[in-house]
């Protein structure tokens, strides 16, 4: 069973997951022109994989079997485990509970060599779909308080598969990081009676200069105070606190303006490894007003060493200003020309 320790300096929780330190790197890693049945990701491999949570079947074929066009299942070597209970207790001065939690895989597409920046704007539309599916189903399990969204492509961000996927945890508690910025923004809020996330949004769309692509919903930025290169926000422009209460209109805006993002990063920065993170509201009622769900970005261009962890400064080597006007300078046209040419 995994456990959940806390530092008792800096309040910040860490999982303890022997079964994790077991694996052997999640699955077998192996090159992109692969035969198709040694990817557990792959259609006709399903039985290498835990049964299904949720599919996408447009044939009506049975679960766990070919024939899906995305597919949710649980982490083989899941950071935390469903069953069983909390059971907080001490030992001494430190804190301890079960790793208790939720720890999925959304598997985006059964191609194996297509990128979520090669799927159609409907396709990922269909991944966010089936990432509010899945918070709205945990959401009625009363011990979990948040749940964090995430995707790690390439080797470098983190990422054991190849196969396009993005992953899913549920967590007992409200995470240290995540608590800082909801801080952050009460604070804000309290001292303007306004939305921080709002009022960024209003300056960069008035100011223009860190304004990389948008629509009618949605606006992505690159921060004022970017921690690395590229770093690039998504933000809705009108204020919700959590990203599984959108409207559809809003969905079909960030999963558009996310395929943007994404061939403008393959464009102009070589196809790189890259995390995102959606930042949304605690399953928790509350913080509606001054909270504002967001998704970021990060190329991994640059690595955090010594100073980054000894000091929480992030050193950034590219002001904003001049990512911006790089990533606004790649034609549309030439991305549409590199996407079909991977499809």
């Amino acid at each position: 069973m995994p456990e959940l320790r806390k530092d008792p300096v800096l309040g910040r929780w860490v999982i303890v997951s022997t079964e994790r330190g077991k694996r052997p790197s999640d699955f077998p890693a192996r090159p992109k022109t692969h035969d198709p049945k040694l990817c557990p990701f792959c259609p006709g491999s399903e039985h290498l994989t835990p049964p299904e949570v949720f599919a996408v079947r447009p044939d009506n074929s049975k679960p766990n079997s070919p024939g899906w066009t995305l597919r949710v299942i649980s982490n083989k070597y899941p950071a935390l485990k469903i069953e069983g209970e909390l059971n907080r207790e001490g030992e001494g001065m430190f804190d301890k509970m079960n790793g208790i939690g939720a720890h999925e895989v959304i598997i985006e597409t059964p191609h194996h060599h297509l990128d979520l920046a090669d799927l159609s704007v409907h396709e990922i539309e269909m991944v966010i779909d089936a990432y509010c599916l899945r918070i709205t189903d945990l959401r009625k399990d009363m011990r979990f308080r948040y749940v964090m969204l995430f995707k790690n492509q390439g080797e470098a961000a983190g990422a054991s598969l190849e196969h396009a996927h993005s992953q899913l945890i549920a967590t007992p508690i409200i995470p240290k990081r995540v608590l800082e910025e909801m801080k952050g923004s009460k604070l804000y809020y309290d001292y303007k009676e306004r939305c921080v996330f709002c009022d960024i949004i209003h300056q960069e769309l008035s100011q223009g200069v860190r304004v990389v692509a948008q629509n009618e919903e949605m606006v992505a930025i690159e921060p004022f105070a970017a921690r690395f290169p590229f770093e690039t926000w998504i933000l809705p422009k009108c204020h919700l606190t959590h990203f599984d209460r959108a409207k559809d209109k809003e969905y079909a805006a960030f999963a558009s303006i996310l395929k943007e993002i994404l061939l403008k990063f393959r464009v102009a920065l070589n196809d790189p490894p890259f995390n995102y993170i959606i930042h949304t509201g605690p399953l928790v009622e509350g913080h509606e007003k001054e909270y504002h769900w967001h998704v970021e970005l990060f190329p991994k261009l640059t690595r955090i060493a010594g100073f980054e962890w000894g000091t929480g400064f992030y050193i950034n080597p590219t002001p904003p200003e001049a990512a911006a006007d790089f990533l606004n300078e790649i034609d549309i046209d030439a991305v549409a020309n590199v996407e079909n040419a991977r499809v």
